[in-house]
């Protein structure tokens, strides 16, 4: 298991990482997701022993994390660090053989990876000949070689198409599923929750949200239905508890004439209730729980977490500038 515990940087008056707690488990993936300049590839750099924290610890399994713990994590950095000149399988063997892989067993590691990322049949070319895509594919390669307990990716999926995506998913996938924790940052935020059993979002350097998604989709959340009824407008007004949101003529499946409307139910109406209104009104069409996506929850935690700094509602650092793809 891995704890960052408290863990705070500074450059001079500039707080990069504020107090920041976060946890991966064996067999769990974890998306790391924050605006630009929010603190995620500072955490990462730290938790590989790539900076110093000012303050706080990172963990292995209950104890600090030295350099032969960090042996066995896997490491994607933000600015790639692949030869542009040296073959594929040499690099690779090359890379495992530093982090201490006898040459017998690098070899045959190498020899798996290249056919599992599809570069069995471009394993003497150069770097520099591939594609972007499938220089992304070597250097996750890179990160895996040495079978890690840990990977540790910053932003891996970064200019895949969406076959390289769902390729690279799988992979990570399975490593997953053999046991291997994973933390990887993303701006690709459909991605994250498709994906991923947790999330930490981060901003201005400290955790504002944290937990599995739908965690974070039920915490202290009212519940919302968007329902379409063959039925004219006000059909919920018999529901009490029922509070419509938006109302709006709508064409069902049927082609038939409908009203869509968006109820909230306060604390302790029954979602049936609402439901068996509606089919006494009319045909239902739909009728739907809605969820707030990842992308949601991320705008509404960063929103909170900006109006929270001192002295105005925005921040003071550069992370404002938002990237987010959902």
């Amino acid at each position: 298991m891995l704890e960052l515990l408290g863990v705070t940087k500074r450059y001079g008056d500039r707080v990069a990482v504020d107090n920041l707690s976060l946890s991966v488990l064996p067999g769990q993936m974890v998306g790391f997701v924050g605006t630009n300049g929010a603190g995620k590839t500072t955490t990462m750099r730290i938790l590989m022993g790539v900076l110093a924290q000012d303050a706080g610890a990172v963990h292995w399994h209950g104890r600090p994390a030295d350099a032969d713990a960090r042996r066995g994590f896997g490491y994607m950095p933000e600015e790639r660090g692949l030869y542009p000149k040296m073959r594929i399988r040499n690099q690779l063997i090359y890379l495992a053989r530093l982090r201490g892989t006898p040459p017998t067993v690098a070899a045959a590691s190498v020899a798996s990876l290249l056919g599992e990322f599809g570069l069995a049949d471009r394993a003497n070319e150069r770097v520099e000949q591939l594609s972007l895509g499938n220089q992304q594919r070597v250097q996750l390669a890179a990160a895996l070689v040495h079978d890690p307990d840990l990977l540790v990716l910053d932003e891996p999926f970064s200019g895949l198409d969406p076959v390289g995506v769902d390729a690279l998913a799988h992979i990570l996938s399975e490593r997953v599923r053999r046991g291997v924790g994973v933390l990887f940052s993303s701006h690709q935020l459909e991605l994250v929750e498709r994906l991923c059993d947790a999330v930490g979002i981060i901003q201005a350097g400290r955790i504002v949200a944290s937990g599995p998604v739908e965690d974070l989709r039920n915490k202290d959340r009212p519940r919302r239905y968007r329902v379409v009824v063959g039925a004219p407008p006000g059909w919920s007004a018999a529901v009490r508890g029922a509070q419509v949101l938006t109302e709006r003529a709508a064409v069902g499946p049927t082609e038939r004439a409908a009203t869509e409307t968006v109820v909230e139910l306060a604390e302790g109406t029954d979602d049936q209730l609402l439901l068996d209104t509606a089919r006494a009104a009319g045909a239902v069409q739909e009728f739907r729980w809605l969820t707030p996506t990842l992308a949601e929850l991320f705008r509404e935690a960063v929103s909170e977490a900006d109006s929270a700094l001192p002295g105005n509602a925005t921040g003071t650092q550069d992370s404002q500038k938002t990237e987010v793809v959902a």
